[in-house]
């Protein structure tokens, strides 16, 4: 369903911090990333708000949650689908937060976009509320700089697919205050997953050494060292990763990979460059599992 007024009952102190995880969860953008972790927050028992941009994109966002619990109520999950599809609305205007003791946004990986989202955010939340983003490489604490409470915002970076993902890194930012960051260790805890916890540095732990090692199987790829095929094999027979670099990005995106790569390239220098292949497969829309192909025909 979808709807754009709710009534806050958010405590405007710090009554979110605790075991568990919040009441009330916001997510705002409904993509692959934010259904994913809109469905880890339901099934931890939270009441869940997806914020998208039109009625049509919210739409869309319900049906990938909605789709996403079925699964999981498929591979035997204790609760009915009704009872968990209860806990999931959908709205078209960041008021809809007004009553969330937490909000991640999860919004395309583009710095001024993330920038001004949180800020619309930040002012309709209590000051208890907490902010988080989902970025993968952006610095918390130049995004934490336009916010009116930095102490209250912290990185929560989930990984693609988030449902079979066990992992969350928790980016702290200079100002991220020490309870919050203890409360996003139970949160992540809460809804079944481990927490890793990272100062906030380029590409945080996992982005950069997993781009470092993925930007170096793509420029095999391109001096035809050996076929995609092969050198994923090595890494996961050889290396036991459960996906190899070349696999993994086509699940990324290629073109979430090369913006990753851009960023870090920025702020780090020529060493993550991204390959002329790169370059040439994201223009011609070959983006990995999404578009059908990338390194791999997923068709």
């Amino acid at each position: 369903m979808t709807g754009t007024s709710f009534t806050s009952n958010a405590p405007d102190t710090d009554a979110e911090v605790g075991a568990g995880a919040p009441e009330r969860v916001g997510v705002l953008g409904g993509g692959r990333m934010g259904a994913g972790i809109a469905h880890a927050f339901v099934l931890a028992g939270s009441q869940v708000v997806v914020v998208e941009r039109d009625e049509a994109a919210a739409a869309g966002a319900a049906d990938r949650v909605r789709e996403s619990l079925a699964k999981s109520v498929e591979r035997g999950w204790g609760e009915p689908l009704d009872e968990l599809e209860g806990r999931l609305t959908t709205a078209i205007d960041v008021a809809a937060f007004a009553g969330c003791g937490l909000v991640i946004e999860a919004v395309p990986e583009d710095e001024a976009l993330k920038a001004e989202a949180l800020a619309r955010v930040e002012a309709v939340l209590p000051v208890g509320a907490a902010l988080a983003s989902n970025t993968s490489s952006i610095s918390i604490t130049r995004l934490a700089a336009g916010l009116q409470r930095p102490g209250r915002f912290v990185g929560l970076h989930f990984f693609n697919p988030v449902p079979a993902s066990g992992l969350v890194e928790i980016v702290l930012g200079e100002e991220t205050a020490g309870e919050l960051a203890n409360a996003a260790r139970a949160w992540v805890e809460a809804i079944g997953k481990v927490p890793v916890t990272v100062h906030d540095a380029p590409g945080f732990a996992s982005s950069r050494l997993g781009v470092a090692i993925g930007l170096e199987a793509i420029r095999m790829v391109e001096e035809g060292v050996a076929s995609p095929g092969d050198i994923d094999a090595a890494m996961e027979l050889g290396y036991k990763h459960p996906m190899g670099p070349l696999r993994l990005t086509d699940v990324v995106g290629l073109d979430v990979r090369l913006g990753i790569a851009e960023q870090l390239e920025r702020d780090l220098g020529p060493r993550f460059a991204p390959p002329a292949l790169l370059r040439q497969m994201v223009a011609e829309g070959r983006l990995g599992r999404k578009s059908g192909r990338g390194f791999y025909d997923w068709e």
